[in-house]
């Protein structure tokens, strides 16, 4: 690999959306890894969504506390301040996850739609860690959060799919059809490839119902054709799913 290669790769940013959730404060914590492993820019994405303010305009807006079960009304102003302590919630998470790591980061913060906010910012190059779990899950139990479906169909680079109880642990890189992008090659989840037959999404969700380390690679063509079966299946991989864009 040439010097200038070597350049390309070691700029390469990890990119992770953050919010007032727990599946993406574990999504940080691999993204963080990654970008240490890689010696790339972590960069997190804080979007404000733009929906929440719109909803509090209108006059029969309210909110239910979670643990008292009242409803009172949902101000804009309201709505401002629970997304002003959000993004002081979050800016600490992330300090704390950096914290003597030697990581280069940065925190963007926009206002908008999230997944058009977030494809606004994401290159070819670079990676995106998401979570499983939708970012407004707070229930239990495995599920594919529509905002980590529709990126993983849009993005225009390579999109690491984590659960908040997988840890990243080093193992065969499984693969529907080789070859593998040499990048792919290089991460420290994968120590080799291993190629499995998958001939339906619960062939497939059999085969790696045991697994506890590695990833599976997935490139989208193959991703749509197996979510077409079930919408779930990500969901219920037991490790980390790396999703390669389509080709340009």
């Amino acid at each position: 690999m040439n010097s200038d290669a070597v350049q390309r790769q070691q700029a390469r940013r990890v990119l992770t959306m953050l919010d007032a959730s727990r599946h993406s404060r574990t999504a940080l914590q691999a993204a963080v890894e990654l970008a240490r492993e890689h010696r790339a820019e972590l960069v997190a994405l804080y979007v404000e969504d733009e929906n929440l303010l719109r909803s509090a305009d209108f006059p029969f807006a309210c909110e239910v506390g979670a643990r008292s079960g009242l409803a009172r009304p949902l101000t804009v102003a309201a709505m401002q301040a629970t997304l002003s302590r959000q993004l002081q919630a979050v800016s600490q998470a992330l300090e704390s996850a950096v914290a003597g790591d030697g990581v280069t980061y940065s925190l963007q913060v926009t206002r908008g739609g999230v997944v058009a906010a977030t494809l606004a910012r994401v290159t070819a190059n670079d990676i995106l860690v998401l979570g499983k779990a939708g970012f407004s899950a707070h229930g239990g139990g495995a599920r594919l959060g529509s905002t980590c479906r529709a990126l993983l169909l849009q993005a225009p680079c390579t999109v690491l799919v984590y659960a908040e109880d997988v840890p990243l642990r080093p193992g065969p890189l499984r693969v529907l059809s080789p070859p593998v992008p040499e990048p792919l090659l290089q991460l420290p989840l994968c120590n080799s490839v291993e190629t499995v037959q998958a001939r339906s999404a619960g062939h497939l969700e059999h085969q790696l119902q045991r697994v506890r380390n590695g990833a599976l690679l997935l490139r989208r063509a193959e991703l749509r054709a197996l979510a077409s079966e079930d919408p779930q299946l990500l969901a219920k991989i037991p490790v980390p799913v790396i999703v390669l864009p389509d080709p340009v």
